[in-house]
């Protein structure tokens, strides 16, 4: 450890982590194009750079009700469907560049893929009766 270790800076801001994760799991094949971890973590890099430029320039071109405390400008832009939809076409397009990069080609996913799971379920079906 560093003498710095009581600083710590997380990767990202909220709240575009957070509407990052909740459209990734709206969108599970979103997930399947990323699988593996150099993909998912430069999955995030880009994602959260990315929507972040997009969603500042929908703050710039759209009216967003005064703040009243009830939700923030991002969850009032995103209240419209085109905008959601803008921000999950982003992550989609992302997430594309990403599974196309060569360089990952020999990664193997983070999980178990659906074979290993149904090996387990039935190991699990066995063993529990």
């Amino acid at each position: 450890m560093t003498e710095h270790d009581d600083i710590w800076i997380p990767l990202v801001d909220e709240p575009i982590g957070s509407i990052v994760a909740q459209l990734q799991a709206e969108h599970p094949e979103i997930d399947e194009l990323v699988a593996s971890p150099h993909k998912i973590l430069a999955f995030r890099t880009f994602a959260y750079i990315r929507v972040g430029v997009l969603l500042g320039t929908l703050l710039v071109e759209n009216d967003v009700p005064a703040y009243d405390g009830t939700e923030t400008w991002i969850e009032a832009l995103l209240r419209d469907p085109r905008h959601k939809e803008a921000v999950v076409r982003e992550l989609r397009a992302v997430a594309e560049e990403v599974a196309a990069d060569p360089r990952y080609d020999d990664e193997e996913p983070a999980g178990p893929d659906d074979e290993a799971r149904e090996r387990f379920r039935e190991f699990a079906r066995k063993q529990l009766g």
